[in-house]
């Protein structure tokens, strides 16, 4: 198959950098050993793929089904992703799930691509975590379809250790449904994160933001687009990007209110921290607007560490990279904080803590 990625000139890809991945798609997979370690963090039913592949011996996916799923995108790196995946269907007088669903994508080189459908009948519940850990390119699509007042909490860690992750999201929402997105990135592989979300019904409310961590001079890049079709529908975007060295780290978040979508509610919340001057943070907020009542705001800012409050630190006995790792987490941490579940959120602290001490 030949792959054919977007160039830069597209307005959406501006920032981007795929120049890796034609030979990531060539590169061979590896053998996972039987004792690795894999980052689990509760008790509930669990998902293990390895390149895109099912590992069934050391999953319980409760109500998860593995299989054929009927999923396709127009996206130039979704489209990639077809074939057998899972889908999680929760319907109306069906049992909620009592914990989190995990799903661990392990990559050993190479390419692999996963399609995922999420469909949510009528005040349906659950919560989600996906892990990325490894090396190779992984790219995902996720299709997600929302009944009246149905709830999705959704937490994702980008934690390769080299190589790239893709992901794409496609979601609908119905009327009063929430859809809560937070991802982190902060493994040393490069990352794309887009997301199409329509707010379809009345009252219909989406939070999707994150933390973004890079240093060398690795690359990370999120692409949001919210659209308020109804009346009454909330967004939040919540964006925090850190960038280290020569790295780079792009965020463009846009929010489209449609003619008919009166009473909506969306802000967009974007904040970049350059712990050199030599690293790189892009922040492009947007809104398009057609309705005339309407509460719609948007920020960006891009800044360094405060100078005083590092000397503060530092005259109190503070070693310098632990004061800027302490200022560091103080920026993101509203961010990661956004997740519900407490074991969830510190598992993600902890990663988030790592990073800026240098383990990660």
């Amino acid at each position: 198959m030949t792959l054919t990625l977007p160039s830069v000139r597209e307005e959406a890809w501006r920032w981007s950098d795929l120049s890796a991945l034609p030979a990531l798609a060539e590169a061979p997979a590896k053998v996972v050993p039987d004792d690795i370690i894999l980052p689990w963090i509760g008790e509930g039913p669990r998902l293990l793929f390895v390149d895109g592949r099912f590992d069934e011996s050391r999953s319980r996916p409760g109500p998860v089904r593995v299989g054929q799923t009927d999923v396709i995108s127009d996206h130039p790196l979704a489209k990639l992703a077809t074939g057998t995946g899972w889908t999680l269907a929760l319907h109306q007088d069906g049992a909620t799930p009592p914990d989190a669903i995990e799903i661990v994508h392990v990559a050993t080189g190479g390419a692999n691509h996963l399609p995922a459908r999420i469909v949510m009948a009528e005040d349906a519940q659950a919560s989600i975590v996906e892990t990325y850990v490894g090396d190779g390119w992984a790219n995902r699509l996720t299709a997600i379809e929302m009944g009246r007042s149905a709830r999705l909490m959704r937490a994702i860690r980008i934690a390769q250790d080299s190589g790239f992750t893709s992901l794409r999201d496609e979601a609908r929402l119905g009327p009063g449904a929430s859809l809560v997105t937070t991802l982190l990135g902060a493994g040393r592989g490069g990352s794309r994160i887009d997301a199409a979300i329509i707010l379809d019904g009345p009252g219909a409310f989406v939070e999707h933001g994150g933390a973004l961590l890079a240093r060398d001079s690795q690359r990370h890049e999120a692409a949001i687009v919210i659209r308020h079709a109804r009346e009454q529908g909330t967004s939040r975007q919540l964006w925090r990007a850190v960038a280290d060295d020569l790295a780079t780290t792009s965020m463009a978040a846009r929010v489209e209110v449609a003619r008919d979508a009166q009473k909506t509610d969306g802000e967009q919340s974007l904040r970049g921290l350059m712990l050199k001057r030599t690293a790189t943070v892009n922040l492009k907020p947007e809104l398009e607007i057609f309705a005339d009542d309407v509460k719609c705001a948007h920020g960006a800012t891009v800044g360094e560490l405060d100078e005083q409050a590092l000397f503060y630190m530092m005259s109190r006995g503070i070693t310098p990279d632990r004061a800027k790792a302490l200022l560091t987490h103080a920026f993101i941490a509203d961010a990661i904080s956004r997740i519900g579940d407490e074991p969830v959120r510190d598992a993600f602290q902890a990663d988030a803590e790592a990073w800026m001490e240098g383990q990660a």
